[in-house]
């Protein structure tokens, strides 16, 4: 597996599993003082575990994400060992099935950067940049509670996890060229990692 580097001296180890990563989340991480090791997806848990990473990204990605069973399988692992973990877009809809969720194909599918999408706890509606297909259902496991909508359909845009250090949006946060309402989805995920003492 070759597993790419980016970063020399940031203060926190992040890995990313690349599903098709659009370049702009390692920037964004870059930005953040991260230092970004980026591996393939038939990556296993045990191997990301022995990086020793402060914080795992899982990224984006096209097609159907219940045909990955064998990620899913290594995703239900490695959530296991409660690494601070943020999942975008397939990465969303993959740590959502390895915890019980189910996913479903949309009608039409959401695709655009003018996607408008409300966050449960404040209320507050985010334009967001989305191409996707598929889509977490509303009934979610216990450990799972939905953080975002979409303010037009009602689907799930994003979910916060209560038993482990993790959440997940199914819109892009890094969108380039596209709306930056939701980049603080990166911040948010660099004060997981320092409230896990990483």
């Amino acid at each position: 597996n070759e597993v790419l580097r980016s970063g020399k001296n940031g203060r926190y180890n992040v890995v990313m599993w690349d599903f098709g990563a659009k370049g702009n989340i390692e920037r964004e991480l870059l930005r953040r003082d991260c230092n970004v090791t980026i591996v393939p997806s038939v990556t296993t848990a045990s191997e990301i575990v022995a990086m020793k990473p402060d914080g795992i990204m899982l990224s984006n990605g096209p097609g159907d994400p219940a045909e990955n069973v064998a990620v899913i399988e290594e995703i239900k692992k490695l959530c296991k060992h409660k690494i601070p973990t943020f999942g975008i877009c397939l990465g969303h809809q993959l740590i959502a099935l390895s915890q019980g969720a189910n996913t479903g194909k949309l009608k039409y599918g959401h695709r655009g950067a003018n996607q408008p999408v409300k966050e449960t706890s404040r209320g507050r509606v985010y334009i967001s940049t989305q191409n996707h297909g598929y889509a977490v259902d509303t009934t979610l496991p216990d450990n799972a509670r939905m953080s975002f909508i979409n303010a037009n359909d009602g689907t799930c845009e994003g979910i916060e996890y209560t038993d482990m250090p993790c959440f997940t949006v199914q819109f892009h946060p890094e969108a380039s060229a596209g709306p930056l309402d939701t980049e603080f989805l990166f911040d948010r995920f660099i004060e997981l990692m320092k409230g896990a003492g990483r």
